[in-house]
């Protein structure tokens, strides 16, 4: 069983914005697998669909960016999905909109979500898939990351959900992360 989370912030002011890209990630992929959003379970809206007799749980933590660790923890707890069948998908301010990177542990960075996610797992290494959306240039970061990006950086931002799309397709299928981080890492 693997456990893909995608960090936002849930309510309809933060649809579009920066700081969702790991929603909008999973909703593609939700509309990819033909599977919907449908339950609730310890603070997070899930989805689910098998491949190749494994499950694969969706979950966008309905706890806001700063708590997501709140949400996770149970959720690995109750379905006893180890860390290592973890991945975390958000935004990136050090990347180039839409621009990929995989990592299998690393520190917070400063993202709020990360810290939280640290802070509930006890552990770093736990895989992500990070997704640019670019630093600020004259605002405030959290002004930045509620931010709805312009039509030219939305197409950025399609083609990096689709290359995530297929990482995430990749990992789930070879079950090799480091195959995947090696294929998408250098897009």
């Amino acid at each position: 069983m693997k456990l893909i989370v995608g960090l936002g912030n849930v309510g309809k002011e933060y649809d579009g914005t920066r700081h969702n890209v790991g929603f909008m990630v999973l909703d593609e992929l939700a509309k990819e697998e033909n599977v919907s959003f449908n339950k609730i379970k310890n603070e997070a809206s899930l989805a689910d669909f098998m491949f190749n007799g494994e499950k694969i749980i969706l979950a966008k933590p309905l706890t806001y960016m700063n708590e997501s660790g709140r949400s996770v923890r149970p959720l690995l707890d109750f379905y006893k999905i180890p860390v290592e069948n973890l991945i975390v998908i958000h935004d990136d301010m050090d990347l180039p909109v839409g621009h990929l990177r995989l990592r299998q542990k690393g520190s917070a960075g400063g993202h709020n979500g990360i810290k939280s996610l640290i802070s509930h797992l006890g552990t770093q290494e736990f895989k992500r898939l990070k997704i640019g959306i670019d630093h600020p240039q004259r605002m405030s970061v959290v002004d930045w990351v509620l931010s709805r990006f312009t039509k030219e950086q939305q197409n950025q931002l399609d083609n990096g959900i689709r290359q995530a799309l297929d990482a995430l397709n990749n990992w789930i299928e070879t079950e090799n992360f480091m195959e995947t981080m090696n294929k998408y890492n250098h897009r």
